[in-house]
């Protein structure tokens, strides 16, 4: 029988850290009853800086891929796709910057194919055919694949981020 306190003693020993643990990693502060050195300092070299701050990057990034990967394509929207492109790359540069190097593979990959969308937003506006259009879809493919790449490695990091990670297309 005394084995048997001892095992709920460390049950919720195991219950009580998995708990701060997911607190701490949700962005929050470790509580007042852990010890000092259980918790990183936020000037970590390990760190990319706030979790939080690199999170809710990476959620503005996801929300603007979604809106440009969820278009229909035809004519005429070009110059909405060009709108949606550049708010994309506007939401890329922040995250990069917060991310400090890390995911360099997937965010230069999705750089590349966002490139390619440019120009094929560019013909679909001067030159609107259904070879423009398919274009247009294909690179919005590309775009795509390549954001859903980078948004399933960032949920390493970020969990919320992941569970949407590929964007439909």
């Amino acid at each position: 029988m005394v084995t048997r306190p001892a095992w709920w003693q460390t049950a919720v020993t195991v219950i009580g850290a998995g708990l701060l643990a997911a607190a701490c990693g949700s962005g929050g502060s470790p509580s007042s009853g852990s010890s000092p050195s259980s918790a990183a300092p936020a000037s970590s070299s390990a760190a990319p800086g706030p979790t939080s701050a690199l999170c809710q990057d990476a959620a503005a990034l996801r929300t603007s891929i979604d809106n440009l990967t969820h278009l229909t394509v035809g004519k005429g929207m070009g110059d909405q796709i060009k709108a949606d492109l550049a708010d994309v790359k506007a939401k890329l540069t922040a995250f990069t910057a917060q991310a400090q190097g890390q995911w360099q593979s997937q965010t230069s990959d999705l750089t590349a194919s966002l490139s390619k969308l440019q120009t094929a937003a560019s013909n679909l506006t001067s030159n609107p055919s259904a070879s423009t259009v398919s274009a247009t879809v294909s690179a919005l493919r590309e775009v795509s694949a390549s954001a859903g790449s980078l948004l399933s490695a960032i949920g390493t990091k970020c969990p919320s981020v992941a569970a949407s990670a590929s964007p439909s297309m």
